[in-house]
């Protein structure tokens, strides 16, 4: 892939975005497990059905299952735009409601060990696209990585998967903490996801406010459970998003609740509006992280 250039980039990106205010989300988790990629999916789906025209990036870069989680069969990666064999629009693929999909490689090596700079690098094919977007949600990896790192702090909204398992409450407590101490990103919106009792969501959400006010400056929001529910297995064995198999089950009913508000959250009209600013944003933080390294 060619060496990123800051200016040119935006300048082809003003191109696609024009004035349209673009929502970008990143949906993260500190251990894997929780459930954020059927968040990621679920979300956009009923983001969609609401008439948003909605994108998912696929940014586990090395072990990617959105496209596994909906059945879809991609010819091409994120791994041949890195390759130059082929520009992003070449990869998009139709999910369902119109969601379009950027996939990633899954289970190749290179992917993953991509340096900071790398990791700003697949954005930059985003000035080829012609496909209109108001919201982009970022699927990120599991953990603390760079591209985790990356995504997180370039995204307007960080949500934060957790779920009833100490570990799940303690690494996101350690993503928060290196996201607002060392990248000043200030507020996250907290998603509690298989809950098995009305109650549960917030007192996890209670668990991680507890830690984070004793110890960060930073504000965080509950902004919704989803609730333990048999279909969202069903779902998964049949590679079908929970909120279109299973339009009226507990969970389908709780993501289209968190997308609701979701397309509440506030879009600046100013250039951080727009995806050339999250590509901007992308772009300093690779290059800040490659020069501390």
């Amino acid at each position: 892939m060619q060496e990123l250039n800051t200016p040119d980039q935006a300048q082809g990106l003003r191109e696609l975005a024009g004035t349209r205010p673009v929502k970008v989300i990143a949906v993260t988790g500190g251990k894997g497990g929780v459930g954020k990629t059927s968040v990621s999916v679920n979300m956009g789906v009923a983001l969609a059905e609401q008439g948003k025209k909605v994108m998912i990036l696929d940014a586990d870069l090395g072990l990617a299952n959105v496209d596994v989680m909906l059945g879809l069969k991609p010819v091409k990666t994120l791994q041949h735009v890195f390759a130059g064999e082929c520009g992003l629009e070449e990869v998009l693929l139709d999910g369902p409601m119109g969601v379009k999909i950027v996939p990633a490689a899954s289970g190749t090596q290179s992917m993953v060990a991509l340096s900071p700079a790398e990791h700003a690098g697949l954005i930059r094919a985003f000035s080829s696209l012609s496909v209109p977007v108001d919201v982009l949600i970022v699927d990120t990896a599991a953990g603390i990585a760079d591209s985790v790192i990356s995504f997180t702090q370039a995204a307007q909204d960080v949500v934060v998967v957790v779920c009833d398992e100490p570990t799940s409450i303690t690494d996101a407590y350690a993503l928060i903490k290196i996201l607002n101490r060392d990248h000043d990103v200030f507020r996250f919106r907290v998603v509690a996801n298989m809950t098995h009792t009305p109650t549960e969501g917030r007192e996890l959400f209670a668990k991680l406010t507890k830690v984070t006010d004793k110890f960060l400056d930073v504000a965080l929001d509950f902004v919704g459970a989803v609730p333990y529910d048999e279909n969202a297995r069903k779902a998964i064995k049949r590679q079908k998003p929970i909120v279109e198999l299973f339009p009226r089950s507990p969970a389908s009913l709780a993501f289209r609740n968190l997308a609701a508000r979701a397309a509440s959250w506030p879009v600046p009209v100013r250039p951080g509006g727009h995806i050339e600013f999250f590509i901007e944003r992308l772009v300093s933080q690779a290059h800040r992280m490659a020069a501390e390294s």
